[in-house]
């Protein structure tokens, strides 16, 4: 079957890039591997009319709706190939089948890069934590830290001090005394020793372990984490991109097409700052393109 697109990724950007597309009467496939990025948080800020609803109840709602458009066909798996077919594109997936469409759109999302440190991971999405408009505010007058982990770092720990008194690990690393200065101003304290280990109750948050042997009482870490794409089908189809402080993006123009034709890319595959809002109009942007495209 020739699909008008095809969708790789199902979360929040694939399926609003698939609503509109559905909504345009033209058929598309949508492949997923039920993995999104905030799968690992218990709640969801910020997105109206969900503001702290569990993102995976908004996903399940989201593709139930999607579900009801006779022309959507989902693919739950991999997409482990794409290229370019005369006037279209032909996905492999991971049990070897081909679908075939006219348009692509790439959603298949980032996953981020954490650091090997005993105790974080298993708070990751919980009490360590990336985004302070996406789960600042319930950490509010709360002893607060900052993980050094990249140069912009400095400018996340000087942020985060909006919400409560915070503590910049340094984590070993130096920094510049005008960088030492602008943090000071804003009352955020340093701690060069390196870190050991995070402690606390289940996936709750008491306190960061120094090498030392001291133990500082903070109730969440905000970490700016790098990140990957959770495929490399830009790249082989030979979609530029371009470096963000986090991680690489696929270049996009103002219609979420890349600067191959035909392929379009909506998320956090795409910027560098990353919310459920933005990734749901990317995709909106990237299902009216599409239409746009195979009426002209």
């Amino acid at each position: 079957m020739l699909h008008d697109a095809i969708i790789v990724g199902g979360s929040f950007a694939g399926l609003a890039a698939a609503t509109y597309i559905a909504r345009g009467r033209r058929t598309a496939a949508i492949i997923d591997t039920g993995l999104p990025r905030n799968r690992f948080a218990a709640h969801s800020h910020g997105f109206l009319t969900h503001d702290g609803n569990a993102p995976a109840e908004i996903l399940a709602t989201a593709r139930a709706q999607v579900a009801a458009y006779p022309t959507v066909q989902f693919i739950d798996g991999s997409a482990n190939s794409a290229t370019k077919t005369g006037d279209g594109f032909a996905v492999t997936l991971g049990t070897g089948e081909v679908v075939e469409a006219r348009k692509l759109v790439l959603a298949y999302g980032i996953s981020d890069i954490l650091p090997e440190i005993p105790g974080l991971k298993e708070r990751w999405g919980n009490s360590v934590i990336h985004c302070p408009y996406c789960h600042g505010y319930e950490f509010s007058d709360r002893q607060l830290g900052v993980l050094n982990m990249q140069l912009r770092s400095s400018h996340q720990a000087q942020l985060i001090a909006e919400w409560g008194p915070t503590t910049f690990f340094l984590n070993g690393e130096t920094i510049d005394d005008a960088t030492r200065t602008m943090l000071e101003k804003r009352g955020v304290a340093i701690e060069p020793t390196p870190v050991k280990s995070l402690h606390g109750d289940g996936k709750h948050l008491s306190g960061v372990e120094l090498i030392d042997g001291r133990t500082v009482g903070i109730e969440a870490l905000y970490i700016g984490a790098p990140t990957r794409h959770n495929s490399s089908i830009a790249i082989d189809l030979g979609c530029d991109t371009e470096e963000s402080p986090a991680g690489p993006v696929i270049k996009v123009d103002g219609m979420k097409m890349t600067t191959v034709p035909g392929v379009y890319a909506a998320g956090d595959i795409t910027r560098a700052m990353h919310n459920v809002t933005f990734a749901v109009a990317d995709g909106v942007m990237a299902g009216v393109a599409i239409h746009a495209s195979l009426v002209y």
